[in-house]
């Protein structure tokens, strides 16, 4: 709700999402911005890392997880001009394209309850479906404070991971107007999951059952 305020109330060409714990760099502004001189390119994110990296080993590997997800999953999606997320700590947004959808991301629901979380996908989401191109700049770099403690983590996790899949089957119409590699990329965001669940009750089953790894 008070993101939607602030984008009403907004002006300019561009709306730039941040979040509370990230800071930018010095060119954060001029590069996304640049990015989004094509019109047809509604929101546009850039690189993410740890800004806490040296904490401890979880915040070394959340900061290695960021680099693959935005150097190698993003970008593979942006060379389709289909991000699927634009991540909340770094993002812009045509506003003209913001205020279009403003009425239908308020008012979203999912399986009769509205849809108040991971609004940063879902956005994309809904770029996407109206049409315009989502797209990644590797230079436009943000560092965010990450979890450096297990349970903050996997809660993050967890919310994450109902967000995608819900956003999957609000987008099951968009995939079919979308190159096959995205069709197959959701896909296995999707299944990785549920892959790894099987294979970890598996192993589990074949150790209490068999006596052997």
């Amino acid at each position: 709700k008070a993101q939607i305020a602030a984008i009403r109330r907004s002006s300019g060409d561009f709306v730039l999402s941040v979040d509370s714990d990230t800071t930018l760099a010095s060119d954060v502004i001029t590069k996304l911005a640049v990015k989004m001189r094509d019109p047809m390119v509604g929101a546009a994110m850039g690189q993410l890392t740890a800004y806490n990296r040296s904490d401890t080993w979880l915040t070394r590997l959340i900061d290695m997880e960021y680099w693959l997800a935005c150097n190698e999953e993003r970008a593979a999606q942006g060379r389709f001009g289909a991000v699927m997320c634009c991540c909340g700590p770094c993002a812009m947004y045509r506003r003209s394209c913001l205020l279009s959808l403003l009425d239908q991301y308020e008012t979203q629901l999912f399986r009769g309850k509205p849809s108040d979380f991971g609004e940063d996908r879902h956005l994309t989401i809904l770029m996407l479906k109206a049409g315009f191109r989502t797209e990644y700049v590797p230079g436009a770099v943000a560092a965010t404070v990450v979890p450096d403690k297990m349970g903050p983590y996997l809660r993050q996790q967890l919310r994450w991971a109902r967000s995608t899949f819900r956003d999957t089957m609000l987008a099951r119409g968009l995939l079919r107007g979308l190159d096959r590699y995205l069709t197959l990329d959701v896909m296995g965001e999707n299944l990785g999951p549920l892959l790894l669940g099987i294979a970890v009750v598996t192993a589990l089953g074949e150790l209490l059952f068999s006596h052997t790894v």
